[in-house]
């Protein structure tokens, strides 16, 4: 049985995130599974033990990305074992648990693949690569290429993770969801993440008080279909998300709360009732439509049409008027027509959008879209693109236009790029730079917003005494 590494020398590790706020959690979660290992956290790869890069899949180029870095990782290996010492290699998240034997095959140097089911088990997993790094250097060949762990525990993660060790400037991610049972033709999440599974009540409302108690004013709930929450109460009930948003909001010093990312099909009526009822749950909602063709979203197997989009927004405008609306677009599906086009492109206007992600239509291996008949041309597909960023673009100039003039909470992420100069976010989610003191850090503050720009605003404290916590 191999033994597992404990405490000793400080070591080093570099942590390097690929893709959604998902990973981003799972990253933090790591460095807390690795804390009580010895290691800290390094600024650059050049000056850690231990590499790992938490990678995502949702897009060819995002894993290519992957493939390069660990070629450079690959030169510092070398140049580490010239000098007599070594560098640990890892690949975690969505490409490991999709290409982990691919990933050994291409790239020898990688010491360790783990998926983002089970990176609980890092401090085993570091132990067997310790292992087989000893018996190479003892001049001793070795099957395989590293160590693997892709497969989809019986158990949560939740349940073997140690508590989050902070918060970074008064906000924090909590992952309360995983996985998805929609099987949308275009994407990888169920065979990467695996079914949906909600983490039980408790286990969240504890990890939330912590997290409040170590500095959080703000929340973010996470989950790849976070609206589809149905986790198990102490008392044997169900909890929908906008019940657990309920009771979130009654934590003591918690001033904000958000969410993301959903799925119309999940959008019920208690948790649309709750973005007018809840102060705490900020107006801006992330809501992917990612066409506004209903032929094209038969084809992607959304489970919804325009109509249905188109009457959630008006019934959460109707709840909470000031609400910002984010999406997800995907242009160039498999037979996509200029007709289908047009009509995601009537859709964005219908509706307006205060910022949106959007990309073309990328083949993932193992999905039904990348075997679809009919795939779009990449000249068309980059085309038909910047026409729709053009007008996601012009619209999020104009909502960011119409808040100039008006005084706003301010949430103060980090420093600006200017000395002196702080950066925060609105109740919309908008960055708003401001000139101000450090100690603003973490804080809200109001903030009288007097210019917009393409994707942030500048604003003036209205009084840098009045900070509250």
């Amino acid at each position: 049985m191999t033994s597992l590494p404990t405490a000793g020398k400080r070591k080093r590790v570099f942590i390097r995130t690929y893709g959604c706020q998902m990973n981003v959690y799972d990253s933090d979660r790591m460095a807390d599974v690795l804390r009580p290992l010895g290691y800290a956290l390094s600024e650059s790869p050049e000056q850690a033990d231990l590499v790992v890069l938490n990678t995502c899949h949702i897009r060819e180029k995002a894993s290519e990305k992957v493939y390069s870095e660990l070629g450079r990782l690959r030169d510092v290996k070398l140049e580490r074992r010239r000098e007599g010492s070594d560098l640990t290699i890892a690949v975690a998240g969505c490409v490991a648990q999709a290409e982990g034997e691919e990933i050994a095959r291409r790239q020898p140097a990688v010491d360790i693949v783990v998926g983002p089911q089970a990176y609980h088990h890092l401090p085993q997993l570091l132990a067997e690569a310790e292992r087989r790094a000893a018996v190479r250097r003892a001049g001793k060949r070795l099957p395989g290429a590293g160590v693997l762990d892709t497969e989809f525990p019986a158990e949560s993660k939740f349940d073997h993770l140690p508590a989050p060790a902070g918060v970074r400037a008064g906000s924090a991610f909590l992952s309360i969801q995983e996985g998805c049972d929609k099987f949308c033709t275009f994407c990888v999440v169920p065979y990467t993440r695996g079914a949906e599974y909600s983490r039980p009540v408790e286990a969240i409302l504890r990890e939330a008080r912590a997290l409040v108690a170590a500095g959080a004013i703000e929340l973010t709930l996470l989950g790849q279909n976070v609206n589809a929450y149905h986790g198990e109460a102490t008392d044997g009930s169900t909890w929908s998300l906008a019940r657990l948003l309920r009771a979130l909001a009654e934590i003591e010093g918690l001033a904000r709360l958000r969410y993301t990312t959903s799925h119309p099909r999940d959008m019920s009526d208690d948790l649309i009732a709750a973005h007018g009822e809840i102060p705490q749950l900020m107006p801006y909602l992330h809501l992917p439509v990612q066409s506004g063709s209903d032929r094209i979203l038969e084809a992607m197997n959304r489970g919804h049409g325009r109509d249905l989009f188109r009457r959630l927004v008006d019934r959460l405008r109707a709840m909470r008027p000031d609400l910002a609306l984010s999406s997800d677009f995907i242009v160039g599906f498999p037979g996509e027509s200029d007709g289908d086009f047009d009509d995601t492109m009537r859709l964005v206007d219908e509706v307006g959008f205060a910022s949106a992600f959007s990309f073309k239509y990328s083949r993932r291996p193992g999905t039904p879209g990348a075997t679809l008949a009919d795939q779009i041309p990449e000249a068309l597909k980059t085309a038909r693109l910047a026409a729709l960023q053009a007008l996601l673009a012009d619209q999020q100039r104009a909502f960011n236009s119409m808040k100039v003039g008006a005084t706003v909470p301010v949430l103060f992420a980090e420093p600006g790029r200017k000395p002196g100069q702080m950066l925060g976010k609105s109740p919309w989610l908008q960055s708003v730079h401001v000139e101000g003191p450090t100690s603003l850090l973490g804080r809200i503050a109001e903030v009288e917003l007097t210019g917009a720009y393409a994707v942030s605003l500048s604003g003036r404290l209205v009084s840098p005494l009045e900070v509250a916590a």
